[in-house]
């Protein structure tokens, strides 16, 4: 099952939520802020990631602004405690599954969440309309 982790206010949640709608993908929805993450769901994400925190944290967020001084000085487990507080600081939206994980919206890598058979069904879809 996939899991689509969403600011309400985000373009991109939107733009995941309605892809992985019109492609009858079944995904469990959040809202960051309204259910915010814990400290073990971010861990489970950092599991995922080919980067660590780079992969999932805003940078240009506000709170990561903020306490970007004090955040590189932090162990890990306090970092993790930190994002769990501050969901806003967490990249959004981010689609994820047991295996993998997309942090943001690109209509070309979200393909990956695809079951092969539905792939390479859109596959034949998209060259039929091209030529």
């Amino acid at each position: 099952m996939l899991n689509l982790l969403v600011a309400p206010s985000s373009t991109s949640s939107r733009k995941a939520r309605q892809w992985l709608s019109e492609h009858d993908l079944a995904f469990n929805e959040r809202d960051i802020f309204r259910h915010p993450l814990h400290a073990n769901e971010i861990k489970q994400l950092l599991c995922l990631s080919e980067n660590g925190c780079e992969d999932i944290v805003a940078t240009r967020s506000k709170a990561y602004k903020k306490m970007k001084a004090e955040l590189s000085e932090m162990p890990l487990s306090k970092f993790i405690q930190v994002l769990a507080e501050h969901p806003e600081m967490l990249k959004r939206p981010i689609i994820f599954n047991e295996e993998k994980m997309l942090v943001g919206f690109n209509d070309e890598e979200i393909r990956n969440f695809l079951p092969r058979e539905l792939r390479k069904r859109n596959l034949e879809l998209l060259l039929k309309r091209t030529s």
